[in-house]
């Protein structure tokens, strides 16, 4: 890096906090509107800065990395994210990439409960009835949702986000299961209440809840494919929070237009914000706009984090959010 300030170039519009705090550190040029990069404004900011911040609406792939100019050396992505990034590609090329773990840990797993109570509550049709003018008052049987304690909650990654999603689900009283690449310690377990199941299969043909907390990697895309969807109860939820390549979300619609899945939350999609047509016509299922981390104050949290790598790394030591292989 260059003795003096680095120069470095935001993808997209970030809290006004964060955008002041990087002009007084960094020669930085910043997005006039909020719309993302086209492929050709990626490939030229990447050819003259010397940091690049992106976000999970820049595709940084092999082909964009080999444009890169000399200068680039670091990636500082704004998000806990990186699928978007080809890591591996970047590091050949002696470019490291930097992330925002667990600022985004907690509104997640709120977003998490809130989709599990939206969908088993009938949240959303209770509010369209009312917003239409149509609503003819209380009865005994309208809009007769579900119970969620002692419901089977069943995480799938149990990281630092589905560990969240599992503490407010004890709190609700639902049973918390698990599925993990490694078992966690047995002290967190304990603390959680929560059963391991080494197998996938196994669990969700058990659970009545199934929250998505795992990243989205070679080995979860489609983690859950068409075959385990049907292994699923017909009175079991599904929410995502977490990415929407895990889930295969035409067999997901299939399973929730067949009635073979009761109700879905989302807030992730398989395809960004192209989103199965027929899914959005379904009325058991409560689809938001990637809302998991939209607080202000995890989105400040996340700026800072982005300052302190490129800070850090501008300082000539190793960004304290690397991305190394082992995480990939």
């Amino acid at each position: 890096m260059p003795a003096q300030r680095p120069s470095v170039v935001v993808t997209r519009r970030l809290p006004e906090p964060v955008e002041t705090r990087m002009k007084e550190l960094f020669n930085v040029e910043l997005r006039d509107d909020d719309t993302p990069m086209t492929r050709e404004d990626l490939a030229a900011a990447m050819a003259r800065a010397d940091v690049l911040v992106p976000t999970i609406t820049d595709r940084i792939d092999a082909g964009l990395i080999a444009q890169a100019g000399e200068k680039l050396r670091l990636i500082a992505n704004y998000g806990a994210g990186f699928d978007h990034i080809d890591v591996a590609t970047a590091r050949s090329r002696g470019i490291l990439v930097s992330n925002t773990p667990g600022v985004t840990t907690e509104d997640t797993a709120d977003m998490a409960m809130a989709l599990i109570l939206a969908v088993t509550r009938r949240i959303p049709e209770g509010l369209a009835l009312v917003q239409s003018g149509e609503w003819a008052g209380w009865a005994p049987t309208a809009l007769m949702g579900g119970r969620i304690a002692g419901r089977r909650l069943g995480i799938l990654g149990m990281g630092r986000i589905g560990s969240a999603v599992a503490r407010r689900a004890r709190v609700f009283g639902m049973q918390v299961h698990y599925h993990n690449r490694r078992r966690v310690r047995p002290e967190l377990e304990e603390e959680l209440d929560a059963t391991w199941w080494e197998s996938l299969d196994q669990m969700i043909a058990r659970m009545d809840v199934i929250s998505v907390n795992c990243p989205h990697t070679p080995s979860t895309y489609h983690l859950l494919n068409a075959r385990r969807l049907k292994l699923l109860k017909p009175s079991a939820v599904v929410v995502n929070t977490s990415r929407g390549e895990v889930i295969d979300e035409n067999a997901l619609t299939r399973g929730l237009r067949a009635g073979e899945i009761a109700g879905a939350g989302l807030d992730v999609y398989e395809h960004g914000k192209e989103i199965n047509p027929r899914l959005r016509e379904l009325p058991n299922v409560v689809l938001l706009p990637h809302m998991g981390s939209a607080t202000v104050e995890g989105r400040l949290e996340m700026g800072e984090k982005v300052i302190i790598n490129i800070k850090t790394f501008a300082d000539g030591h190793r960004p304290p959010d690397q991305v190394v292989p082992s995480m990939l």
